[in-house]
C-alpha cells in the first residue's frame, strides 16, 4: 500500500514541478511574479478559481462534515457556493478593472496613502495564513494515513514544495497547478460519487433513505437549533461563507491574472459551473463515507473527520483508489498552498515593502527578492501554526479565515467603489476593526479558549457589522469625503464598471 501511494505522490510531485520549472525560465519580472503578465486566458483562469476555492477544507472537510454531523456538514457547500454569485455580481469586474498587483491597488486607485497598503497588507497575510493552516492540517493527515510519516514532517514536506513552487515560479506555476489539480479532482470526485450511487441504483432519494434508515433521521434532516447560541452560530458561519469568498486575498488575486473585465466576467462563470457541480456532488462522499465505512471508523483515524473521503475511496475501491484519491487530496493541497503564499507575498512584497519602505523606488530586483523572501517566512510562520491545529476539522478552520476576510476586506472593498463620501479614515477604520474583531472573537471563543468567553464558535454575526459600521463611523466622524475626493470616486465608479479612464 505505501508502495502505491508512495508512486502516486511522487507523479505528482513530478508533474508540477514539471510545470514549475518550465514557469520559472519566463517568471522574470515582478507583473509574471504576481500575475502571470495578465496573460490567462478566461478557461484557464475558470479552472485556476475552481482549483483554488477547492480546497482540502471541500474535498477533505465537508465531506467529513457530512459523514460526522449529518446535513449540518452540507451548510459548508451551500455556503462555499452561494458565495460566488456575490463575487460575479459585485467585485470580479470592478476589481480587475481598478486593481494591478493586489487588492490593495484597488482601494488605493481611490485611496492612494501608505496606511491603506500597510493595512490591507496586514489583513492578506492573516487571511492567507488562517487559510494556509487548514490545508497543512489536510495534508499532514493524509500522508499520515498512507505513508505513515509524522504529521511533523508531512507538515514541513508539504511547506517546503509549496514554497518552491512560489519562490521559482511565480503566478504561472501556481495557475497551472491549480489546473492540473482541479481536473484531478473533478475526476476523482465524480468517480467516488458514482461508486457511492451505484450501491443505491443512481437514486439519490433512495440513498437518503437507507441513510435514514441506518444511521437515523437526524443525519438527513437539518437540525433545529438546541439553543439561541446555537442558532445564531449557524447564521454567523453561513454569513462567513457567502460574504468571505469576496474578501479572499487568494481568490480575488485571480482576476488581475487575466487581460481584461469581459475575461474575468468569463472565469468566474466557469469556476461557478465547475464549482456547483463538486459541491452537489459532496453528499454523496460524506453520507457514503458514513454509511460504508461508519463513524467510528472514521473518527478513529482523525477526529476530525478529515480522512473520510480518502476511508471511503478504500471501501469502494479498494487500496488503490485510496492511494488515488488520497493523491488528488494531496495535490489539491500543494495548489491551494502555493496560491495563498503568492497572495501573501504579493502583499508584502508590493503593497508593504516597495510601496511604504520603498516609498515606490523599489526596483523590479529588488521586489522580486522582496516576494521570495516573504514567501518563505510566511510559509515558515504557517507551518508552526499549523503543528498546533491537528485535531480541528479543515472545513472548519477554513470558515474561520472566510469570517475574517468577510469582516475586514469585504466592507472596504464595496465601499470604496459603491459610496461617494467614504474616505481614507474611513477605509482604515473598518479594515483594521473588521480584522482585530474578528480575529479577536476567534481567540475569545471556544475554538481556542476551553471556558469561551465569546459564545460563538464562528463571529461573523457580529465582526461583519462592525466591519462596516466602522467604515461608516470613520468616514463620518473625520468629516467624509472632500471635493477632490467625490470627484476620485466618479472616476473609479466609471472605471470600476466599464474599464474606461475619464479624463479631463
Amino acid at each position: 500500500m505505501n508502495g502505491t501511494a508512495f508512486s502516486l505522490f511522487v507523479i505528482i510531485i513530478l508533474i508540477t514541478l514539471i510545470i514549475t520549472y518550465w514557469a520559472s525560465k519566463r517568471n522574470k519580472s515582478t507583473s509574471q511574479f504576481y500575475v502571470a503578465g495578465g496573460s490567462i486566458t478566461g478557461w484557464q483562469n475558470g479552472l485556476a478559481i475552481a482549483g483554488d476555492y477547492m480546497s482540502a477544507a471541500s474535498f477533505l472537510g465537508i465531506a467529513g462534515a457530512i459523514a460526522l454531523n449529518g446535513f449540518s456538514g452540507f451548510f459548508f457547500s451551500i455556503g462555499y457556493l452561494v458565495a460566488y454569485l456575490v463575487v460575479l455580481l459585485l467585485v470580479a469586474e470592478p476589481l480587475r478593472n481598478l486593481g494591478k498587483y493586489t487588492m490593495a491597488d484597488m482601494i488605493a486607485s481611490r485611496f492612494n496613502v501608505k496606511a491603506i497598503r500597510s493595512t490591507a497588507a496586514l489583513s492578506t497575510i492573516t487571511i492567507s495564513t488562517f487559510y494556509m493552516i487548514a490545508q497543512l492540517v489536510g495534508a499532514g493527515a493524509i500522508i499520515k494515513l498512507l505513508l505513515d510519516i509524522e504529521y511533523t514532517t508531512s507538515i514541513i514536506i508539504i511547506g517546503i514544495l509549496m514554497t518552491i513552487y512560489v519562490v521559482a515560479g511565480g503566478m504561472l506555476a501556481t495557475t497551472w497547478v491549480q489546473i492540473v489539480k482541479a481536473v484531478l479532482l473533478m475526476f476523482g470526485t465524480i468517480a467516488l460519487a458514482i461508486m457511492v450511487l451505484a450501491h443505491f441504483h443512481f437514486n439519490p432519494v433512495e440513498m437518503f433513505n437507507q441513510v435514514e434508515a441506518k444511521l437515523g433521521e437526524e443525519m438527513i434532516a437539518p437540525p433545529p437549533p438546541t439553543t439561541i447560541a446555537a442558532g445564531l452560530d449557524s447564521l454567523s458561519l453561513n454569513m462567513a461563507l457567502v460574504f468571505g469568498t469576496a474578501g479572499l486575498p487568494h481568490i480575488l488575486i485571480r482576476f488581475l491574472s487575466v487581460p481584461d473585465a469581459v475575461t474575468a466576467r468569463k472565469s468566474v462563470v466557469i469556476a461557478t459551473w465547475l464549482i456547483g457541480v463538486f459541491y452537489l456532488l459532496t453528499p454523496c462522499l460524506g453520507y457514503g463515507a458514513a454509511y460504508f465505512v461508519g463513524k467510528e471508523v472514521i473518527m478513529a483515524e482523525n477526529k476530525a473527520g478529515n480522512l473520510a473521503a480518502p476511508l471511503l475511496g478504500q471501501h469502494l475501491g479498494g487500496d488503490f483508489f485510496l492511494a488515488f484519491i488520497s493523491a488528488v487530496a494531496f495535490a489539491t493541497i500543494l495548489a491551494v498552498v502555493a496560491g495563498l503564499v503568492i497572495s501573501a507575498a504579493s502583499a508584502f512584497a508590493h503593497d508593504f515593502y516597495s510601496n511604504v519602505l520603498r516609498h515606490g523606488q523599489a526596483t523590479e530586483k529588488e521586489q522580486m527578492r522582496a516576494a521570495r523572501w516573504a514567501s518563505i517566512g510566511i510559509s515558515i510562520v504557517s507551518i508552526l501554526l499549523a503543528l498546533g491545529a491537528r485535531n480541528f476539522n479543515v472545513s472548519f478552520l477554513v470558515s474561520l479565515a472566510f469570517c475574517v476576510a468577510a469582516s475586514a476586506n469585504l466592507p472596504v472593498i464595496l465601499l470604496t467603489i459603491f459610496w461617494k463620501r467614504f474616505n481614507t479614515k474611513g477605509a482604515i477604520t473598518g479594515m483594521l476593526t473588521g480584522l482585530i474583531s474578528s480575529v479577536g472573537l476567534i481567540l475569545l471563543s471556544g475554538n481556542v479558549m476551553e471556558q469561551a468567553i465569546f459564545p460563538l464558535k464562528n463571529p461573523a454575526l457580529i465582526s461583519i457589522p462592525l466591519g462596516f459600521l466602522a467604515c461608516y463611523l470613520g468616514t463620518v466622524l473625520s468629516g467624509g469625503s472632500t471635493p477632490e475626493e467625490q470627484r476620485k470616486h466618479t472616476e473609479i465608479l466609471v472605471k470600476a464598471h466599464t474599464g474606461i479612464k475619464q479624463t479631463g
